[in-house]
């Protein structure tokens, strides 16, 4: 059932799995997933934990245990995600290992609230760093013009990063110069570059259920045409971006002292258009050297019927940028798609952190006085 997971991974695109929670580590779901069907690494963001905290019983003993020594809503949170975090990386440790710190990441995603804060967010990343205390650890940081900064710094301290929420190219361009920076003084300080990640989060579905709006409304035969085209256009333009940087002078200085390039990441996998394949961008997304992170569901829609090519990206960067100048000369502004879909990419995340900060207070209060019994050890 994962022969077309296989193909993925022999053609260079590591499968990671977009999910986390207490009952999938319990179960040994993650574990399975490692062991069977080629996953390499995981990723949450807040909804993911808000969808898992507020859901069955698996956190009701150390929810009681913060309860009963009266921990504060925001450290009580920290306690809970970082605990699944924590453990996670211990699942994926031996792919770290196997890949010589390439793949077997975990990402978990500084405060949202305070993404337009640079100071904020450098001392978010390094106590989220301290917390979980793994080497297989990615910080997520979202790619907000006041990240950018962050991510040089936190890279300069030796903190590994996943650069989340991009969407646009400008963008992309300042996130890799930022890792570049932050590579660089790395370098300086005389920190080792070998084991120091990053990867660029550049989601993809979203883009399209944005552009297609704009083209219904539009209504003509030529927009019909150019529905479900945006996002892979925009993506493959930034596998080009991706080939520019890193074949640069100044990349060559770094990968000669030990550094690997920040590996592009193709997040919003899942087709929110019915009328599109299951698994459209994970198959016309195939490139050496990138990651697909996925839910389970579009894992499984791939691993059951993908048909997976060499290579889905190269060779097709003149027809991608011919998809945004007509998107262009129709009237749908890239520049202010891509600006609203960060606004409420860190908006949705933002509101997720507060509802689930909200319902974790509300659940504390009510803890019984009677101690939850412990939840069964993960099985890794």
């Amino acid at each position: 059932m994962s022969d077309a997971l296989a193909a993925l991974s022999a053609c260079g695109v590591s499968v990671w799995l977009d999910d986390l929670s207490r009952e999938r580590l319990i179960s040994g779901s993650l574990a399975d997933l490692v062991a069977d069907n080629h996953v390499m690494g995981v990723t949450t963001n807040p909804t993911i934990f808000a969808k898992a905290i507020t859901a069955g019983d698996a956190y009701d003993a150390q929810l009681h245990d913060l309860s009963v020594r009266g921990v504060e809503v925001g450290e009580a949170l920290r306690a809970l995600t970082t605990f699944d975090v924590r453990a996670a990386c211990d699942v994926l440790r031996p792919v770290y290992d196997s890949t010589g710190g390439v793949d077997g990441r975990v990402s978990i995603e500084v405060d949202p609230r305070v993404a337009h804060d640079t100071g904020a967010t450098i001392a978010e990343a390094r106590a989220l760093w301290w917390l979980v205390d793994r080497p297989n650890l990615f910080i997520k940081i979202p790619a907000a013009r006041q990240g950018l900064p962050a991510i040089a710094a936190c890279l300069a301290e030796g903190i590994s990063i996943n650069v989340t929420l991009i969407f646009s190219l400008s963008r992309y361009d300042a996130v890799m110069e930022a890792f570049l920076e932050g590579m660089e003084r790395a370098r300086q300080a005389g920190r080792g570059l070998s084991s120091l990640g990053s990867v660029a989060s550049f989601f993809v579905s979203r883009l399209d259920a944005e552009v297609d709006a704009r083209l219904d409304k539009i209504g003509t035969a030529e927009t019909a045409e150019l529905r479900g085209r945006a996002a892979l256009a925009n993506a493959r333009l930034a596998y080009q971006h991706y080939e520019q940087a890193f074949s640069s002078r100044r990349w060559d200085a770094l990968r000669d002292a030990g550094a690997r390039p920040q590996r592009p990441l193709w997040a919003s996998t899942s087709t929110k258009d019915p009328a599109y394949p299951d698994t459209r961008y994970v198959v016309d997304l195939v490139a050496p050297g990138v990651v697909n992170t996925m839910p389970e569901a579009t894992l499984r829609a791939v691993a059951d019927h993908g048909q997976v090519p060499t290579d889905s990206v190269r060779g097709h960067y003149a027809e991608a940028q011919q998809v945004l100048n007509r998107l262009q000369a129709l009237g749908i502004d890239y520049d202010e798609v891509v600006q609203k879909l960060e606004d409420e990419g860190v908006a949705a995340f933002d509101a997720s952190w507060d509802r689930l900060r909200e319902q974790l207070a509300a659940t504390l209060r009510a803890q019984p006085a009677q101690p939850a019994q412990p939840a069964q050890q993960q099985r890794s």
